[in-house]
């Protein structure tokens, strides 16, 4: 379809394990600043220590205890990360006079939804053997909800949509949202990931696929480490991410701040196996979203990988690059932010992709933490331990890659 639009970003809010709130959350990639440390989960069998990028997050602090009954953790990290990015944009309680109804929406990517619900159900049928569950089990733990929490705190009657695409939902909802304002669908969408998925099943399952990180002999906070030769996998996190992303014409109009243009987008599908990925999949969608925005692998000044510590995903991620950018990979800054914040999964590529952003727009580069002996395998320029200046920066990439074989790729461009 013809690109008719051109789409801007005007707000940003996160929740993380390393900040609360962007300013925070950006500083610590760029100081290289981990979030992740060793909790205690209490299991049937025992107490385990488990590494994770949990957050410091107290919900009484921000929503009532009549709201509190109705939400998920998901649905409150998403709601906080979605009122800073709301005010970032100048638009708060007040998106309605300026957008008409039915104009504004929401498009939220999960990949678990309300799995700590639905595990305390779980444990409340099977362990505590109770005869009735919660009344408000099945909303709390519906994938939808958080997008409908969204859409009530800021009066949004647009179109609302869940994406669950494992790794790779929140940058396909953004992805898919873009393409609302692009095209004439919509004016304005309130975009993002969240995932709270810290929960004991969840746990247990991934542990069952032998994927996540052993403590690190330099401590918890260090046991994160893609492209490194010495990573052990990746570490499991919650969080959540949220952008506005606004018809470009209109946000002039009404003074907006325009942080950054969103100016191309691809998805595409490996259809090769559930947990391997294809670097030829991954390198179609990178070079798909170069079309979509109009830009040469030249004009790319950085790149998030999606980089989750794991030896099959870091080596054919790192073959995909060269495969989509040919000789300009070799001279393309890239990092995994992943090493300090973990992976937060469907959340994951709104955070990167806000990353992304913040590094377009101050010229500074997050590392990639703890590259202290790189993969042989991994040769590209992956910003090893320190932040980078870049002031000629003018182009930025997101990768998100998921299981089934998902990949999503966002470019963001200088105003």
């Amino acid at each position: 379809m013809t690109v008719t639009r051109r789409v801007a970003i005007t707000g940003m809010g996160v929740v993380s394990p390393t900040g609360n709130t962007s300013d925070t959350f950006f500083e610590a990639l760029l100081q290289a600043k981990s979030g992740i440390r060793a909790m205690d989960v209490s299991f049937p069998t025992g107490t385990e220590s488990v590494l994770a990028g949990d957050i410091d997050f107290t919900p009484e602090t921000h929503f009532s205890k009549a709201k509190l009954l109705t939400m998920d953790r998901v649905s409150q990290l998403a709601l906080v990360a979605a009122r800073e990015a709301m005010q970032q944009a100048g638009l708060g309680a007040s998106a309605l006079g300026v957008y008409a109804p039915g104009r504004f929406g929401v498009s939220l990517g999960t990949g678990s939804g309300g799995a700590g619900s639905l595990d305390a159900a779980y444990t409340s049928l099977l362990e505590q053997k109770v005869a009735r569950l919660r009344p408000m089990t099945v909303v709390l733990a519906m994938n939808n909800a958080t997008s409908a929490h969204l859409a009530m705190e800021f009066g949004l009657k647009g179109p609302n949509s869940t994406v669950s695409n494992a790794c790779a939902s929140s940058a396909t909802a953004i992805g898919d949202a873009f393409r609302q304002i692009r095209h004439g669908y919509s004016d304005a969408m309130l975009v993002g990931g969240a995932e709270a998925l810290l929960n004991r099943g969840t746990i247990k399952a991934w542990q069952a696929m032998h994927t996540l990180a052993k403590p690190h002999a330099d401590g918890a906070a260090a046991s994160c480490r893609p492209f490194s030769a010495d990573r052990s996998g990746l570490v499991l996190s919650e969080g959540a991410a949220m952008l506005v992303l606004e018809d470009w014409e209109t946000a002039v109009k009404r003074g907006a701040n325009i942080l950054a243009e969103l100016a191309g987008y691809a998805s595409t599908t490996d259809a090769h196996h559930l947990t391997q990925p294809d670097a030829q999949g991954q390198a179609g969608a990178m070079t798909l979203a170069l079309q979509d925005a109009g830009l040469k692998t030249t004009d790319i000044g950085y790149l998030n990988a999606h980089g989750t510590a794991t030896e099959v995903g870091d080596v054919v991620e790192t073959s995909a690059i060269k495969l989509a950018f040919g000789e300009a990979a070799a001279s393309l800054p890239i990092s995994s932010t992943k090493a300090v914040h973990g992976h937060s999964m469907g959340a994951a590529g709104a955070m990167e992709f806000m990353a992304s952003i913040m590094a377009l727009r101050a010229g500074q580069l997050p590392p990639t933490a703890f590259l202290e002996t790189p993969d042989p395998r991994c040769d590209l320029d992956y910003i090893a331990l320190q932040a980078r200046s870049a002031s000629h920066v003018r182009a930025v990439m997101s990768n998100s890659f998921a299981f089934g074989g998902s990949n999503s790729v966002l470019i963001a461009r200088a105003v």
